[in-house]
């Protein structure tokens, strides 16, 4: 059954917009309009389709962009007010910028009642669309539960099973020593991802990745010191291939059986099997992260500006029900376009049971339902990007310059005090 979606009336919607009978003569109004980047555009698009069968009084246009050039283009446009699109699409790494701002809608106030649906998705994703007022600023759509990829046909020849892979952190890095010596094979793509998973998997319930629930940077705690001990050991030993996710040599060295696992969402299953490496099918297997880390790769908010057209809100906020709240079309997108449905309705269906032939028919989709239920609630900082740039160079300050991992946090420690409230 359909979601209900509160929609009002035909003539209500296009009396909102300017355009009901008996204004032929007026000024064409502007269309409703959303801003997304990739893969989402196309999922918005589906969905406007519909829309627009049902409203054809109402004109709409999805404003695409390149994922960097989009959260940029709608940063400017929040801070400005000027050319700001009806709805946004927000991936997750930058919901803390635009949350803890004051750019977007008040969805919990009552013009849009957003607390009536917190208990339709899964808990971490719609917690960590608050601000700090504790107000729901976006609805989530789609969500990318982690897991750990792994080849078979390497492991087996390394005389290693998956328990040794995700025992432990450290017992990871010690099957990739044996997977480098028995097949020549690299453990991961780059020490980053190492680095990245440890911290995030590692952060206190309710807090945030970088900084704690007071606003205060976290670098030096004991998380961030085992992180980098690890990536700084994976690089001595030469265990990662020092490739970057999505560029040319790391699609080469997964196509040619050079990379032994991947740490990733559940969506990078179907980019591999479309595109990635589809001749490598059969070979990957999928576990939840080691130590049982439960964390969330990447995911797709929608979010209506506050300063946008007022006579458009009520649209706008129909809008983002429909691209968020519709069981069928998440369970579409995440058939079509591989996006995780963070709505709890479209993960109970038959297509969760069904195998996934890329990965040997494992029946891997409940794995990650299962990982995405028990994801904690990490809250984000409107310095989040920030502080992962500043990480990520005192990380490659330590592994190419030597530079004592102590130093390093402490100096990462105290830009970020400066930069913490600004």
């Amino acid at each position: 059954m359909r979601d209900k979606l509160s929609l009002p009336r035909r003539h209500l919607l296009a009396a909102a917009l300017g355009s009901a009978a008996g204004l032929g003569h007026a000024k064409e109004q502007p269309p409703l309009s959303v801003a997304a980047f990739p893969l989402v555009d196309v999922i918005a698009k589906d969905v406007l389709k519909g829309w627009n069968q049902r409203h054809p009084e109402i004109r709409t246009e999805v404003i695409s962009r390149q994922y960097d050039d989009h959260h940029t283009a709608m940063t400017t446009a929040l801070s400005t007010s000027g050319h700001l699109p009806d709805v946004i699409a927000l991936e997750t790494s930058y919901l803390g910028r635009f949350s803890l701002g004051t750019g977007l809608e008040d969805l919990s106030a009552p013009a849009f009642g957003a607390e009536r649906f917190k208990d339709r998705f899964v808990s971490f994703a719609i917690e960590t669309a608050r601000n700090r007022e504790g107000a729901i600023v976006a609805l989530p759509t789609d969500i990318g539960p982690g897991s750990l990829f792994y080849r078979t046909d390497l492991l087996a020849q390394a005389g290693l099973k998956e328990a040794d892979l995700t025992q432990s952190w450290e017992s990871y890095v010690d099957a990739g020593l044996q997977l480098k010596a028995k097949t020549g094979a690299y453990l991961i793509g780059d020490v980053r991802l190492l680095k990245d998973i440890i911290v995030r998997g590692g952060t206190p319930a309710g807090e945030g990745q970088f900084f704690d629930n007071q606003g205060r940077p976290q670098i030096t705690s004991p998380r961030f010191v085992r992180a980098f001990e690890l990536a700084q050991k994976v690089r001595r030993q030469k265990l990662d291939a020092r490739v970057e996710v999505w560029f040319n040599d790391w699609a080469e060295m997964l196509k040619r059986g050079r990379l032994a696992t991947e740490l990733s969402g559940g969506w990078m299953a179907g980019q591999m099997a479309n595109w990635v490496a589809p001749q490598t099918a059969g070979k990957w297997r999928v576990a939840q992260l080691p130590e049982n880390t439960f964390c969330s790769y990447g995911g797709t908010y929608y979010a209506i500006p506050r300063r946008s057209a007022p006579e458009k809100k009520q649209l706008a906020w129909q809008l983002v029900q429909e691209l968020t709240l519709d069981r069928a079309r998440q369970l579409e997108a995440f058939k079509s376009q591989d996006a995780f449905p963070a709505l709890l309705d479209a993960q109970q269906d038959a297509f969760f049971d069904q195998p996934v032939p890329f990965l040997g028919g494992q029946h891997a989709r409940l794995l990650w339902r299962d990982a995405a239920r028990r994801i904690p609630v990490v809250k984000m900082h409107k310095q989040h990007k920030f502080a992962d740039e500043v990480i990520n160079a005192e990380l490659d300050n330590v592994l190419e310059y030597g530079k004592p991992i102590p130093k390093a946090l402490e100096d990462a420690q105290a830009l970020l005090v400066h930069r913490a409230n600004r």
